[in-house]
């Protein structure tokens, strides 16, 4: 039996709070809200499952599945997490505040990015997020003590070679999977360094806008005209709200020094030299606005790093030194700490499928063979410098259906999760019989995966 979702989306509880929103707005005499289950201590709320119920036809078009079916798969998933939670609050699991708050930050950043703005966010909400902050602060911590629960009931799985060939041969033919392509890489880079006349340049540059701003011009259009900060120059450099730990350190030591309208002095971070202004205070969160000037790589400086590249690279050729005892050598990038090998930041591991390559990286190494090494070729960093990389051709799959031979890991992580999957719905059925269970109305009638109420 395939493992349910017990881990539900931090995203469904911004739904629910917009349904909560929406409720305020319905017709006298209709039930607003009512509890439909009982698991434990716990209460799932008929607005628990439209939330999710809307955030599941917002994700799939509308197109899946009748409003009943939906309704009593989403209401098993509330039941799934509030089985846990009643054994995290039997097992007095704790959480931190700390944790808490850190998680909740990391959730919101993602969010408002997709809105695009903190206000943006705020807007659609109708409340600040220091406000929705408060309002989600117990749900997200009930959630990190399901997870805790939920790691500790399949913490100790393992899986052995012959259970992954078991697990492969209990897959139809038929069904095995297609894998594209999918490529190992490494890399050594050289940085040219910025030159003292140009890190004058630069400070003069900002020193003369920060004169013309304190003599009474706007800040926010010199931003508009000069700020080399792409993602917020066309916002007359304003950044939106940002709470501790979320900027530059050097940077956020002074913006949060500042007071209201207050213009910093030059301050230098990783991705160059900035003047700030604070716009406002907002509790921990402030806004500011600033004028990023980047410095820039000289010519020649460039052309000598991609001149040391192609000795580090006759070196490694003429075997004076292997690849990897290059990179740690010569490599002046964070990558040589795990060998030069790049990370894929879809999946966190060293695999890249070929449409997850940069289209630039993709045309280098498409000409490779495996063992090969790429000439220098020019790109920019994730501050925006620019450098020279040589690029690293470790391993290149060709497109087939899934095999044990060449997809070995990638099975035995399916058969794990498999494993794990028949050790959790193992332990639910257990905890049924134990835990007091009671599902009211037209739900009760739900045909469920596991039989909640005996």
């Amino acid at each position: 039996m395939k493992l349910q979702t017990y881990i539900l989306s931090l995203g469904l509880f911004f739904t629910l709070q917009l349904f909560a929103q929406d409720t305020t707005h319905r017709q006298p005499g209709v039930i607003i809200d009512q509890i439909v289950a009982v698991v434990g201590a716990n209460v799932i709320l008929h607005s628990d499952v439209e939330a999710q119920y809307i955030q599941y036809r917002m994700q799939e078009g509308g197109a899946r599945g009748s409003a009943k079916t939906v309704k009593c798969n989403l209401l098993e998933n509330i039941l799934y997490q509030k089985l846990l939670l009643n054994q995290a609050e039997l097992d007095s699991v704790e959480v931190s505040e700390q944790q808490v708050e850190g998680e909740m930050d990391r959730r919101l950043r993602h969010y408002i990015s997709m809105f695009g703005s903190p206000e943006k966010f705020e807007e659609f909400y109708k409340k600040s997020i220091l406000q929705f902050k408060e309002d989600l602060r117990e749900q997200v911590k009930e959630l990190m003590m399901v997870e805790q629960v939920q790691q500790t009931i399949t913490k100790d799985v393992k899986i052995t070679p012959s259970e992954v060939r078991a697990f492969f041969k209990e897959i139809p033919t038929d069904s095995l999977p297609f894998l594209n392509s999918e490529f190992q890489l490494s890399q050594i880079v050289i940085m040219p360094p910025i030159n003292k006349d140009e890190k004058e340049r630069v400070k003069d540059k900002l020193t003369g806008l920060r004169d013309r701003i304190l003599k009474g011009e706007s800040f926010a259009t010199l931003a508009i005209l000069y700020s080399e900060d792409p993602g917020s120059a066309k916002n007359g450099g304003e950044l939106g709200l940002h709470g501790r730990g979320e900027m530059f350190p050097e940077f956020e030591a002074v913006a949060f020094s500042l007071k209201d309208g207050e213009v910093s002095e030059i301050v230098e971070t990783e991705a160059g030299y900035h003047i700030i202004q604070l716009i406002e205070r907002r509790g921990d969160y402030i806004n500011v606005r600033h004028i990023l000037v980047m410095p820039k790589v000289s010519p020649l400086d460039l052309a000598k790093a991609k001149v040391k590249l192609d000795s580090v690279s006759q070196l490694i050729q003429d075997k004076k030194y292997t690849f990897e005892e290059a990179v740690k050598k010569f490599s002046e990038d964070p990558s040589k700490n795990n060998g030069g090998i790049l990370v894929n930041p879809m999946t966190g591991n060293s695999v890249f499928e070929s449409d997850q390559l940069d289209p630039k990286v993709f045309f280098v190494i498409d000409k490779l063979k495996v063992g090969d090494i790429s000439n220098p070729v020019p790109f920019k960093m994730d501050d925006g410098k620019d450098a020279y990389r040589i690029l690293y051709l470790k391993s290149r799959t060709e497109p087939h259906k899934a095999n044990l031979k060449e997809d070995y890991d990638k099975i035995q992580s399916w058969a794990l999760e498999d494993k794990k999957g028949k050790v959790m719905n193992e332990w639910i059925r257990e905890k049924i019989e134990s835990t007091y269970i009671k599902i009211n109305g037209d739900l009760g009638k739900c045909e469920f995966t596991n039989d909640w109420v005996k």
